[in-house]
């Protein structure tokens, strides 16, 4: 398994710093958050990531690949994936349809071989239908396989969102507060199921995150941003009882 090293990472729109020298590192297998105030910097670093921004200084490496030198369309076939703030699913598909669009980067289809070998194409398909229903059951959402997303309240759409970006069998797994929107219950459901994804599929999570229950719960280590600085590293609970996070995010010691 591959480890995500940042280094003095840095980015900046016009006159504005949006990341100014960030530098951490998260552990294969690892429950990673980053949290900070609006602004901090925190999605930031996930479209540097995703190559969707040019950074202005620092490195990316994901085990020997060297991030900064990949395009967009390169960072899936490296098995990173992620979701979005903003869920970003097709409405009128199913959810069955959706998660195999997820599939999409490990289907190469050809059309002559179709012709010449077609039992060993509906094998293919067969093996990729297996794929998605163990994700399916992972998720618990056997009951929503036929459901057309734009029927689905909010707390199941995040729920497809993550399954969908597993279909892609990452090893790295970007989630864009993955709470958001969520009532209590379904936040303690996410945390079992991420639980779940890190123990049955091996996959290293980095979540940015608002809900400091889940993150206290979740993370194994924590990154603290505010205004695109680092302002502390370490555990939960390290994090949560340094001073200057308190005073940043927290309101303050109590």
């Amino acid at each position: 398994m591959n480890r995500l090293v940042i280094e003095d990472l840095s980015i900046r729109f016009g006159g504005v710093t949006a990341l100014d020298g960030v530098s951490f590192s998260v552990e294969p297998g690892e429950i990673f958050a980053i949290i900070g105030p609006n602004g901090a910097g925190k999605s930031t670093i996930f479209n540097l990531l995703s190559r969707l921004y040019q950074p202005s200084g620092g490195r990316m490496t994901y085990g020997e690949a060297d991030l900064m030198r990949c395009e967009t369309h390169q960072i899936a076939s490296l098995g990173i994936a992620r979701t979005f703030q903003n869920i970003e699913l097709f409405e009128n598909a199913t959810v069955l349809q959706n998660m195999l669009v997820g599939r999409h980067r490990l289907t190469q289809r050809n059309l002559l071989l179709e012709m010449i070998f077609p039992h060993a194409i509906r094998e293919s398909e067969r093996q990729q239908r297996l794929a998605v229903e163990r994700i399916i059951d992972l998720l618990e959402l056997e009951h929503l396989r036929y459901e057309t997303v734009r029927d689905l309240p909010y707390g199941a759409r995040k729920n497809v969102e993550i399954a969908r970006a597993l279909c892609a069998e990452p090893t790295l797994l970007l989630l864009d507060e993955p709470a958001s929107g969520l009532n209590p219950e379904e936040t303690d459901d996410l945390g079992f199921w991420l639980e779940d994804i890190r123990a049955d599929l091996g996959v290293t999570l980095i979540m940015v995150e608002h809900d400091m229950g889940l993150v206290n719960r979740m993370a194994d280590r924590v990154l603290a941003l505010h205004n695109g600085k680092t302002l502390a590293l370490g555990t939960a609970q390290e994090v949560r009882e340094n001073p200057q996070v308190q005073s940043a995010y927290l309101g303050g010691a109590s």
